[in-house]
């Protein structure tokens, strides 16, 4: 349902309310829209042009009467927004297409562009279903393409369809045209917080009450080890301190007067969360063991949808690398906590003034082979300590627990330990110290901050209890029979011998 709302209210009905004032036409259809008469889906990238999809190759020719749409080859199919028909709802698209007048290509525009009816697809479109995506996978992912599909002028999404001018930045017109990507690139990390929460309690739970036999063949709960302990408090404490920070920087990001300071913020909060929740996740799910494969205990399968929401509304990598050399030129400045704040704070402030050195030791730009091969790679780790920094930082003025600050400080240290010991002479053993004391003073308050995730109600896998566990097993399907063996294997292993 997220990735639907995600298209179809973020992008779809977002886009179009912008006009909403002058194109009045629009207002029957976003109405639809609303009460889900309709299905609204965002055609930007191809399948040939993805993170540059600024060079998408789907034009719309003005006609007289009109626009054709057309798909020029097949590297031009719009990759994968589900366009099927299959669900039994009729679908609309908001197509990203070259707009060409009089031979003259004048730059990208959207263009609404009805897909299917509830049985059919609409004449001259073609959608092409993906095989399932691993995960939940509930949508028809697909591949669209258009054979001289006619449009009126009407279909041209801008206030005043009329006007057919080549921008004179069309880079920038661009980004104009697909400005709700950017507030998707801050809304999608939400659900994932509450993942890292409920992956969290599951493992939590299941560790608990999951036994081995030890020493006099005691029972010993798998809780027991370090190495157990770790996961759960590290989801754990991810969870509490994204949870209490991602509504401050969503309020921040939508705060700031400059656009470009708003896109940096949700870049920010994107890269932390996400990377915090794929970290985590396979770690709890892993020290689950074979439980931690099956679908029904939920982690397997959202670790797999995490992969979707690393690519939606912009790839991780792509956008930190952008953001980064942004900031690595000085073109603009984010307000990050004093270095003094904390040791989080003074890591993130010391990588970005690093690279800002070395950037100028270069002495070259930002699309020099120099940049590329020894700044671009550090775009991602710097990026994600300014997350860090900015997390705990609210972290503490909220009075969060300080057994789950002291747990999330060291899960970060551990993602750059030789930057700590460089910078500020904490050895790998006084890392590894300082680890110890803090699961020691976490471990006690453990079931207290499962049930603060305040997540338990909306988890359903059955290894969070011995109980759960039996109580949904009967609902399995089992085999019994009265077969007898196929062969006599007495004799078999009697002539071995």
């Amino acid at each position: 349902m997220f990735t639907i709302l995600a298209a179809h209210v973020g992008l779809t009905i977002g886009t179009l309310s912008r006009h909403l004032r002058k194109r009045p036409d629009f207002r029957p259809l976003v109405d639809r829209l609303l009460r889900f008469d309709t299905v609204g889906i965002y055609l930007l990238t191809e399948r040939g042009h993805g993170l540059d999809a600024f060079n998408i190759e789907t034009t719309a020719t003005k006609t007289p009467d009109g626009f054709i749409l057309h798909t020029p080859r097949e590297e031009a199919a719009k990759f994968m927004p589900a366009s099927t028909p299959l669900f039994g709802v009729p679908k609309i698209a908001l197509v990203m297409a070259r707009l060409i007048v009089n031979n003259e290509d004048r730059g990208c525009r959207f263009f609404l562009v009805p897909i299917c009816d509830e049985k059919e697809m609409c004449r001259g479109v073609r959608s092409t279903r993906l095989p399932p995506r691993s995960g939940t996978c509930p949508l028809d992912f697909s591949i669209t393409s258009f054979d001289h599909v006619f449009l009126p002028d009407t279909a041209l999404v801008a206030s005043d369809y009329l006007d057919l001018s080549t921008p004179s930045r069309r880079l920038e017109s661009w980004w104009d045209e697909i400005w709700r990507i950017q507030l998707g690139t801050l809304s999608v990390p939400a659900p994932w917080i509450s993942a890292t929460k409920a992956v969290a309690f599951i493992g939590g739970r299941y560790s608990m009450w999951r036994c081995i036999l030890g020493k006099h063949d005691i029972p010993t709960p798998i809780l027991s080890f370090r190495t157990q302990q770790w996961a759960v408090a590290h989801a754990t404490a991810v969870g509490i301190v994204m949870d209490n920070w991602y509504p401050l920087i969503v309020r921040e990001a939508m705060e700031q007067a400059d656009p470009r300071l708003r896109h940096a913020l949700s870049v920010i909060a994107k890269t932390t969360i996400c990377r915090h929740f794929q970290r985590s996740v396979s770690e709890v799910a892993e020290r689950c063991g074979a439980q931690g494969t099956f679908d029904q205990n939920y982690m397997a399968r959202i670790e797999n949808d995490g992969k979707g929401v690393i690519i939606a509304e912009g790839d991780i990598l792509t956008l930190c690398i952008r953001l980064f050399s942004e900031l690595v030129q000085g073109r603009y400045y984010l307000s990050l906590p004093e270095p003094s704040e904390s040791l989080l704070a003074a890591h993130a402030s010391s990588l970005l003034e690093e690279n800002m050195a070395g950037f100028r030791s270069l002495g070259c730009d930002h699309r020099s082979e120099a940049f590329n091969s020894v700044i671009l790679p550090q775009s991602q780790p710097v990026i994600e300590a300014i997350g860090h920094a900015l997390a705990y930082s609210a972290a503490v003025k909220a009075q969060v627990p300080q057994p789950i600050l002291d747990v999330y400080k060291c899960a970060v240290v551990r993602q750059d330990p030789a930057w700590y010991s460089e910078e500020h002479r904490l050895s790998r053993m006084q890392q590894r110290l300082q680890e110890d004391a803090a699961l020691t003073s976490f471990l006690p308050h453990l079931p207290t901050y499962l049930d603060q995730l305040n997540i338990e109600k909306y988890v359903n896998a059955p290894i969070v209890s011995d109980a759960a566990w039996k109580a949904y097993l009967p609902h399995l399907q089992s085999y019994t029979g009265a077969a007898a063996p196929p062969f006599d294997y007495g004799s078999q292993v009697l002539a071995m011998l």
